[in-house]
C-alpha cells in the first residue's frame, strides 16, 4: 500500500513525507518550540533507495517552520518540552467508520508518550483541527477548485 501523508499533519505543515511529527506548543516557553517538525534524517543512500526526502531547508521552504529536528532527536526534545506543559493533544483517527484493527505508528506513539509521561494529560486534536478545516481561506478554496 503506497504511502499517504495523514491529511491533518499535511494541512497543517504540507509536509507529504512518512514518518513526519508534528509538534505544536504555542505557549512554549523558547519560541523555537513552538513549531517543531521531525522528520527522517536523509542522505544519497537513502534517496537512492527509498526515494528522495526533503532536507531541513526543504522543509523550511516546504512547511515554513523554522525548527526541523531529525527524528533521532525527538525523545531529547520531547523531555525538553514534556516539563513545559501539562495537557499533550494527540492526532487520532476519529472517523466513525475508522475500524483499524492493526496497531498504527500513530498507536504507538501515543502509547509511548503515555507510558514515558504518565503524569500528562492526553486529549484528542481532533475536535480543535476540525474546527479549524471547517473554515477556508480564500488561498484554500482557490487551491480547491484547480
Amino acid at each position: 500500500m503506497p504511502f499517504e501523508q495523514h491529511r491533518d499533519i499535511f494541512y497543517l505543515s504540507g509536509v507529504d513525507q512518512e514518518e513526519s511529527i508534528l509538534v505544536l506548543f504555542p505557549d512554549a516557553p523558547k519560541e523555537k518550540h513552538r513549531e517543531i517538525l521531525f522528520l527522517k534524517e536523509t542522505n544519497e543512500h537513502i534517496a537512492v533507495w527509498e526515494g528522495e526526502k526533503l532536507t531541513k531547508e526543504a522543509a523550511l521552504a516546504t512547511s515554513g517552520i523554522k525548527t526541523v529536528y531529525w527524528l533521532q532527536d525527538l525523545e531529547k526534545i520531547m523531555f525538553e518540552i514534556m516539563t513545559q506543559c501539562d495537557t499533550v493533544y494527540i492526532n487520532t483517527n476519529e472517523h466513525y467508520r475508522a475500524n483499524v484493527e492493526t496497531e498504527t505508528r500513530e498507536d504507538r506513539f501515543t502509547k509511548w508518550l503515555k507510558d514515558k509521561y504518565p503524569a500528562h494529560s492526553v486529549a484528542k486534536s481532533n475536535p480543535i483541527l476540525q474546527r479549524l478545516r471547517s473554515v477556508k481561506d480564500p488561498i484554500e478554496l482557490d487551491l480547491m477548485q484547480k
